[in-house]
């Protein structure tokens, strides 16, 4: 069921897609800038120099041409003027589907799929109508002097007409005016003898300022030519009384230049006299200068040559102390290396030394290592024998256990007894019972086992007087010394003769 559904699905986005595709391609539109594409069915769009989509069987595609459509415009009879005359009129007019899309809705409302031709003949009947409207309202006169205000108020009248369906106006040209009784051709006439007329008066207005300016122009050049005469003589007049000037001015700088020359001679030859005295004390004083130059020459040379000498012997001895300072310095860097090497070889023991105590430690660690681990499974060993031993232990009755204290009683009256076999020599002193002190020392192991089984028998239960009275064990623990008559035991130690090892003297 599932496989099925994917199956149905898988082929419905084909078939979808191929629907797209077909009516991509079937549908495809590109209009030109020249031509308004109107698609009509589902929508309404209209499409100029762009790309589109039609919907195949649902819309449906228009043409309306947006080329210049030229209408020649010419007044089928005559219509009269404003004062009365008779005119027909030609005009070159060119008209054209608008692009504002609300006019171009007009006009597909209007002239869609209509060719050009029909289109022409509406705007010129249009236009025929509104020129002639035109034409009455103005004056013959008018129009033929101002045609371009004759085209503006036919264009501006016939606008709202063609826009009504969808036109404009793009151009209105007036090519002629004509009339049948000549009028035209008199107003024309009318005017060359106006303007013959006025050529006239202008060229007799512009005779009359001719002479008049000739005569004005004789007399400001005969004026000008006595006044140039008088200037003349004066300047003449002027020159002579300059030229008299200037031959006294002459003369006086002559004079004054010869007696300047004169006066110049004498101050000349006064002048080499003491430049020819200037110059002898010169020469005498170049000599004087000269003698000192070569004194400062020959003091200069001789000081020269003692720095000279002077500075050779600075430069053997700062030689000499360079070469001493670099033998010291080589010296030291000699010792500086032996001890670096010493260092260096110091360091290295020290290291050989580290890494073999570093073994030693290593091995030492490892036998401790070792020793712990054997004390280790000693301990283990110890731990898990005690544990059987408890087990076992746990597993005696009373009487075992009774057996195994009364085996040990022997070595217990040993260590009691112990004291008592230090002892090398008893003195008793006084006591009127001679056995009494007697007793004293050697009852001491009884009645320290009696008190030893008493201590047993409170925290054991075993009544261990009653099985050494039972058994034979008394004979091998029965010690007792009795001494009889000894009121008093006075110990005081004694030495020995011959010994300092003793034990005390009771």
């Amino acid at each position: 069921m599932g496989f099925a559904t994917e199956l149905f699905t898988i082929i419905l986005v084909i078939a979808l897609a191929a629907l797209v595709i077909l009516i991509f391609i079937t549908g495809y539109i590109k209009a030109p800038p020249d031509m308004a594409f109107i698609i009509s069915g589902l929508r309404r769009k209209t499409v100029i120099g762009r790309a589109s989509i039609k919907i195949p069987f649902l819309e449906r595609i228009d043409k309306l041409s947006l080329k210049l459509i030229p209408i020649e415009v010419r007044t089928s009879n005559a219509v009269p003027t404003a004062d009365y005359i008779n005119i027909q009129v030609d005009a070159a007019v060119n008209v054209k589907i608008s692009s504002d899309p609300k006019r171009l809705d007009l006009a597909a409302q209007n002239f869609l799929n209509q060719n050009t031709e029909y289109i022409g003949r509406v705007a010129r009947e249009v236009l025929e109508g509104n020129m002639r409207e035109i034409v009455g309202r103005m004056r013959l006169e008018e129009m033929v002097s101002d045609r371009q205000k004759f085209a503006d108020l036919v264009k501006e009248n016939a606008m709202p007409d063609l826009a009504a369906m969808g036109l404009d106006i793009v151009s209105f040209n007036v090519q002629n005016f004509s009339d049948a009784n000549g009028v035209i051709d008199d107003l024309g006439i009318d005017n060359i003898s106006q303007i013959k007329k006025k050529a006239a008066i202008a060229k007799a207005e512009a005779d009359k300022e001719i002479a008049i300016a000739k005569a004005s122009a004789d007399k400001q050049a005969n004026d000008a030519r006595i006044n140039s005469e008088r200037e003349i003589a004066i300047k003449n007049n002027e020159l002579d009384i300059q030229k008299s000037d200037l031959k006294r001015q002459a003369d006086v700088k002559k004079a004054e230049a010869d007696a300047a020359y004169q006066i110049q001679q004498e101050e000349q030859r006064r002048t080499i006299e003491v430049t020819s005295a200037d110059a002898d004390i010169a020469k005498q004083e170049k000599e004087v200068l000269i003698k000192q130059k070569e004194a400062e020459v020959m003091e200069k040379s001789l000081d020269a040559e003692i720095r000279k000498k002077a500075e050779a012997e600075k430069f053997a001895r700062q030689q000499k102390a360079e070469a001493e300072l670099y033998e010291r310095q080589k010296n030291a860097e000699a010792k500086r290396f032996e001890m670096t090497q010493e260092a260096e070889s110091q360091k290295a023991k020290a290291e050989a030394e580290r890494f073999t105590r570093e073994q030693e430690a290593q091995g030492i660690r490892m036998v401790g290592e070792a020793e712990a681990e054997a004390i280790k499974a000693k301990g283990l060993a110890e731990a898990e024998a005690m544990e059987k031993k408890a087990e076992a232990y746990q597993k005696y009755n009373n009487a075992a256990v009774a057996e195994m204290i009364i085996k040990v009683l022997p070595e217990v009256a040993g260590k009691i007894a112990e004291p008592l076999a230090q002892i090398d020599k008893i003195t008793i002193i006084g006591g009127g019972d001679q056995g009494g002190s007697l007793d004293a020392v050697s009852g001491n192991v009884p009645s320290v086992m009696a008190k030893l089984f008493e201590s047993m028998k409170e925290t054991t239960g075993i009544d261990l007087g009653e099985i050494v009275k039972a058994g034979t064990y008394d004979a091998k623990v029965n010690r007792n010394i009795n001494i009889t008559g000894v009121p008093e035991i006075t110990i005081k130690p004694e030495e020995k003769p011959g010994r300092s090892d003793e034990g005390p003297v009771i």
